[in-house]
């Protein structure tokens, strides 16, 4: 009768820092991203370790991963389970994180009417479908659209230590001035206090524990802007432009404006990219084609997806049901959905390469 090998732990981490995570450049086991590898007889048990759960490679990796130990002699089965820690950003300025947060997602576009609100909405709850813990802060001081999007009318509560207590809905942690002020009330504030006001709700907010904060910016480059890259350290900005050269242009601008303060641009949404005709599924695209991509292309930044032009969409802002969470088995909500997986796989390599 054949001797069966003797398979040790040693093996099995050998095999596996030969599988290597094509986005990251690294092996799983350099990436810290094989945990509690354990040996029974013929059986390997072992935790394979995201750094989101929304990650696009997850079945490559988990077959690849699997093989390489079934490939050891004496290894009959093979036991995997698969989990997510998404990582603290770590290439950052020095300044004060806010606690608790582990990322800061900043949603810019360079003009207004690209439907940026739509797409940090239906962006943070896509991250929340995927598992992580999301916050949702509208910074739009002066067109607030949380309130509205989201389907809330209620005032945030102070704590004990007087920090304002974000809202829960829809699995979300948000935050927004709009909760505080009557939806036909103007925000007749100089841009001293806006500042003030942008500083308070980033770091005199309880925001606990969260993985994602997604911060829903005003359009253009002005002091909303420059008063949160001097606040926090902001992971990574996400631009929000539609396909026409006007959009384009000011898309540009926003590119330019966070590389100066040093901010990673994650890379860039195209919204209203095309219309697909409800009746004969014909594709028209209203405003222009690619230049969403072309403008990736010339900046070197990555092109992270296209959103149609569909009355489901406008119909979730304006009800407080966006698509994502009103609609989640749709083609639309799929958009987000990866859209939302680029986002948290770009965030990941910024952080470990």
């Amino acid at each position: 009768m054949a001797k069966v090998a003797h398979v040790t732990e040693k093996d099995v981490l050998a095999a596996l820092s030969k599988v290597m995570d094509p986005e990251l450049g690294k092996d799983l086991v350099t990436l810290n991203m094989i945990r509690n590898v354990r040996v029974e007889g013929q059986k390997v048990r072992f935790n394979l370790v995201l750094t989101t759960m929304a990650c696009p490679l997850k079945k490559e990796l988990e077959t690849n991963s699997r093989n390489a130990v079934l490939a050891l002699p004496g290894v009959s089965e093979v036991a995997l389970e698969t989990g997510a820690e998404v990582p603290q950003a770590r290439k950052l300025p020095e300044k004060a994180p806010i606690p608790g947060v582990k990322n800061t997602i900043a949603v810019a576009s360079g003009k207004g009417g690209v439907g940026k609100s739509t797409v940090a909405v239906n962006l943070a709850l896509a991250l929340s479908r995927a598992g992580a813990r999301v916050g949702l802060l509208d910074a739009d001081v002066y067109g607030p659209s949380l309130p509205l999007m989201m389907g809330i009318h209620e005032t945030p509560k102070a704590g004990p230590d007087e920090r304002l207590i974000p809202i829960n809905n829809h699995g979300l942690k948000l935050m927004s001035v709009g909760f505080m002020l009557d939806e036909e009330t103007p925000l007749i504030w100089r841009g001293p206090l806006v500042m003030q006001l942008i500083k308070q709700f980033l770091t005199g907010v309880e925001w606990g524990e969260i993985d994602y904060l997604v911060i829903d910016l005003p359009p253009g480059t002005g002091d909303v802007q420059l008063t949160l890259v001097q606040t926090i350290p902001v992971t990574g900005a996400v631009i929000v432009t539609t396909p026409q050269d006007i959009a384009l242009i000011d898309a540009r601008r926003a590119i330019k404006m966070f590389n100066e303060v040093k901010v990673p641009v994650i890379g860039i949404i195209e919204n209203m990219s095309y219309f697909v005709c409800p009746h004969c599924k014909g594709t028209t695209e209203i405003f222009s084609k690619g230049g969403g991509e072309k403008t990736s292309e010339r900046y070197q930044v990555p092109f992270l997806g296209k959103i149609p032009i569909d009355v489901e969409i406008r119909e979730g802002g304006d009800t407080g049901r966006p698509v994502v969470d009103a609609s989640p088995d749709s083609e639309l909500a799929r958009a987000f959905m990866d859209i939302a997986c680029n986002v948290a796989s770009k965030i990941s390599v910024l952080d470990l390469t």
